[in-house]
């Protein structure tokens, strides 16, 4: 059996969904599971319903769910399920269920973690359903199954970790006597619960990770994820037009390429498929007879398989004389960062100092304070990452030094090259990232490269 994940794109509207619905009917002799993720756009104006209640704009809020309402009825009416009685009703009693949520918000004028999972889940609890009736009017066997009587996960709200044991015996239960029977189960991804069945997300993007750890329950021999691109490419093709398809990429190379700014795969994507040696395949639901991007252990190695970037980095730098050779002072200012649930990017040291990157700043005010205890501390905000990413890069000298030529002129504030040797990390002004890409790109993929 495989996974086969759809997501926003690919299940935007109608006609994206009847395209979907025609992909899984051919893959019917691989024994497909299918996840999908809200219809494209819900989820954001999911948020924005539990944020504008929360602030007592109520009826911006139910305006809203009237909008999504209408779009959803629309996408049934054009593929011809309407009259599917408990489709019908079923999503007009979840809208009223967000109705309902969005006047509560309005009581209680707090949008926390949970009531926004409870917002948010609702979208890929909606498009579950439209999908499985678009595939059963065109004769797949497709059953609808509720993602949280598979997903479990913690009471973490907004970022819930899964629990993988849990999951291996829900799907044990659940899903594969389905499969054995010839049926095809359609769920939503993103979604989970608790132990209690309190519903929990994943975070944004977490359809990915839905199906990766589905895949990883079900050992299943691949995984797929369909989107609105080829594949993976050398570089984002909104900066570099000139960028290519990479067919076969490793593992670690394709992770990498996802923590530092690929928007094709969620970052948590590839650790359940690793774990068990699962390949993963990214296609393109618009062009379902491409060659896509096969993910496995095996690809060959590549100095520079990719360039990554993404902005919104910020800076953080500890100097103290008091760190010269005093043991443990390393791991004291690591355990800060991990109090304070805020994970670290880029790593650079010295002797008296220490600098790292985040992402997530919501902590940052209680980070600083904590690390004053250390020495001087600053922040400079403003700044990004550009990553080259290759199997081989940490073996290839004149490979870093045709990154750094490269660049030329544009201001470099850290470079860090990864203890694997994969990955080596440029700091530069946020401004500068896509030219940095532009930069690395031609060096590496359209002159005289490898």
């Amino acid at each position: 059996m495989i996974i086969a994940k759809f997501g926003g794109t690919s299940v935007g509207d109608a006609e994206a969904i009847a395209r979907t619905a025609g992909i899984v009917r051919a893959r019917l002799p691989h024994a497909p599971v299918v996840v999908v993720s809200a219809l494209a756009g819900t989820t954001n104006r999911l948020f924005e319903i539990g944020h504008q209640a929360a602030a007592g704009q109520l009826i911006v809020a139910l305006s809203i769910v009237e909008e999504l309402r209408a779009s959803h009825f629309a996408a049934i009416g054009a593929l011809g399920v309407g009259a599917d009685v408990a489709l019908v009703t079923d999503t007009g009693l979840l809208f009223d269920e967000l109705a309902h949520l969005a006047e509560a918000l309005s009581v209680l004028g707090d949008a926390t973690p949970r009531s926004l999972d409870a917002v948010s889940s609702i979208g890929e609890r909606l498009s579950a359903p439209i999908v499985v009736a678009a595939l059963a009017r065109i004769g797949v066997p497709a059953v609808f199954v509720d993602a949280r009587l598979l997903m479990t996960t913690s009471d973490d709200f907004g970022r819930a970790e899964p629990r993988p044991d849990e999951i291996a015996i829900a799907c044990r239960v659940h899903l594969l006597p389905l499969v054995r029977e010839g049926k095809v189960p359609v769920l939503g991804g993103f979604i989970g619960a608790t132990a209690q069945g309190v519903t929990t997300t994943l975070g944004r993007g977490g359809s990915d990770y839905s199906a990766s750890l589905l895949g990883a329950a079900m050992e299943a021999e691949a995984i797929e994820i369909w989107t609105d691109v080829d594949g993976l490419l050398t570089a984002d093709p909104r900066i570099v037009p000139a960028a290519r398809l990479i067919e076969h990429i490793r593992f670690d190379e394709a992770a990498e390429l996802a923590s530092f700014g690929a928007k094709v795969l969620h970052p948590s994507t590839i650790a359940p498929a690793v774990r068990k040696g699962i390949p993963v395949f990214v296609f393109n639901s618009r062009r379902p007879d491409g060659t896509g991007t096969r993910i496995t252990f095996d690809a060959p190695r590549r100095s520079v398989r990719a360039i990554a970037g993404k902005t919104k980095t910020v800076v953080v730098k500890v100097r103290s004389p008091r760190m010269l050779a005093a043991p443990g002072t390393m791991r004291a200012i690591f355990e800060v960062f991990e109090r304070n649930r805020t994970s670290v990017d880029v790593v650079a040291t010295s002797e008296v100092s220490v600098s790292v990157t985040v992402d997530d700043v919501q902590h940052l005010e209680a980070i600083v304070a904590q690390l004053s205890a250390f020495g001087d501390v600053s922040v400079e905000r403003g700044r990004g990452i550009v990553a080259l990413v290759g199997a081989s890069l940490g073996e290839s000298t004149a490979s870093m030094a045709r990154a750094l030529t490269a660049l030329g002129d544009l201001r470099l504030h850290m470079v860090s090259l990864s203890a694997s040797g994969i990955n080596l990390t440029l700091i530069v002004d946020a401004a500068a990232v896509p030219e940095a890409i532009r930069r690395l790109h031609a060096a590496f993929f359209e002159e005289a490269a490898e």
